[in-house]
């Protein structure tokens, strides 16, 4: 087998080929396109039934296996077990109970592992609390200032900024830099919303630079082949064992368990709430190419581009649609269509040109005819909607004002998207 570092030296990088990575923003330049089918199976026969919906769903998920994500581990480890390494009674002034929790995935050794925390409210329901699962990019101690949130220890992406604010130091998060997202984590919100927050640090389970998978779970688990997975395949491995804890929690409602993500998280969970049907939300915020986004569509950020400035994240099968989209078997319409006939969130914001807002609700209604055929309402709507006016049910969509970014606004409509399944148990 072609090593993954030497298929790497292959075909990372367009521009040694002499193609261009460059991104569109005219829609007029827009190449023409036709979208795979998400009904019909790879030997051309309809998809008419339910039935034949679930032998098609496995399909579909073992090509973007194969073509884009990279095959992944299937469970949990024998061996993973949690530890609790902290509990607050009484946080935010009496709000809410926050929890700290270790999983461990070998007994052998201390890393890797994962640090969850649960911040849920103090009263809940016989039922249960409806639940967020976010994965963060900063540590869980920056969506919050609280000195109770533990600073993490772990490797950290940086920047010029962060270290001239005296957030990171060495790679390592300071005190400087708790709460540091706060803006992203209207925490408060959501535990007055009467909502449970329960959120990772995604370097956790995989470093997010590009090192040959020494480090993080691959570590555990043996460098990946070619056609196995990337980061975003681990950090999403990574939710399902999150998730593993979270059925445990007798706080936490187990049928309202939303995945969320932004950006490469939002792609994360995408592939999470594919993987793993025990998530009854899949919420994407700006998650773009890889993520909600259109592949063929070539707007904003291409195939090419992503894999060349990140090429751990995907599997090494992907880099063959560099500057080909239109050969990929699969575009990511029918990754969404995965999720059916759960509920699913795509959500844009109209100045972040680069995640293709137009690509990414075109993949939402393109999604559509999958829901129908399983009962459920696609998105109901042939044209991008105005700004922040979300748009169908099921299948649900927003673009809003601003930037790359998660707003109030983002979160107001994801609070009302979970609590409108509770009212629908009742």
């Amino acid at each position: 087998m072609i090593s993954r570092l030497f298929t790497l030296v292959l075909l990372v990088s367009p521009l040694a080929h002499g193609l261009s990575a460059d991104p569109i923003y005219d829609e007029t330049q827009v190449p023409s396109y036709t979208l795979p089918d998400p009904l019909v199976f790879k030997n051309g026969s309809p998809v008419t039934t339910p039935a034949e919906w679930e032998k098609r769903r496995e399909e579909l998920l073992r090509l973007f296996e194969s073509h884009v994500y990279g095959k992944t581990p299937v469970g949990r480890p024998t061996e993973m077990r949690f530890e609790s390494r902290k509990k607050v009674n009484g946080f935010l002034g009496g709000l809410a109970t926050l929890e700290e929790i270790r999983i461990h995935f070998s007994p052998a050794a201390e890393e890797p592992f994962l640090d969850l925390l649960v911040i849920k409210p103090s009263q809940i329901p016989e039922t249960g609390a409806p639940t967020f699962l976010a994965l963060n990019f900063n540590g869980n101690h920056s969506i919050h200032p609280s000195p109770e949130i533990t600073l993490s220890g772990s490797w950290m992406r940086t920047s010029e900024e962060d270290v001239k604010n005296g957030l990171i130091d060495d790679n390592r998060a300071t005190e400087n830099s708790r709460g540091s997202k706060s803006s992203r984590w209207p925490v408060e919100k959501l535990i007055k919303s009467g909502t449970a927050l329960a959120t990772f640090y995604y370097g956790d389970i995989d470093p997010d630079f590009d090192d040959g998978f020494k480090n993080g779970i691959h570590a555990l688990f043996g460098q990946p082949a070619a056609d196995e997975w990337g980061s975003i395949g681990a950090w999403a491995w990574g939710a399902s064992r999150a998730m593993d804890f979270l059925t445990t929690d007798k706080d936490i409602d187990k049928e309202r368990v939303a995945i969320f993500g932004h950006s490469r998280l939002g792609k994360t969970a995408l592939w999470a709430g594919a993987r793993d049907q025990r998530f009854s939300l899949v919420i994407s915020n700006n998650s773009g190419c890889g993520g909600a986004a259109l592949s063929r569509r070539c707007f904003g950020e291409r195939v090419g581009r992503i894999n060349t400035a990140f090429p751990h994240w995907f599997s090494d099968a992907f880099l063959q649609y560099n500057e080909n989209e239109a050969a990929l078997p699969v575009d990511q319409h029918q990754l969404i269509a995965l999720i059916a006939p759960r509920r699913v969130y795509v959500a844009s914001a109209v100045e972040d040109e680069w995640a293709d807002p137009r690509g990414e609700f075109l993949a939402a209604k393109h999604a559509g005819p999958v829901y129908e055929l399983l009962g459920k309402k696609g998105l109901g709507v042939c044209d991008l909607p105005g700004l922040n006016t979300p748009v169908g049910d099921t299948v649900r969509y927003h673009i809003r004002a601003g930037k790359h970014d998660v707003t109030d606004f983002d979160w107001e409509e994801y609070i009302k998207a979970i609590k409108s399944i509770a009212a629908a148990r009742r």
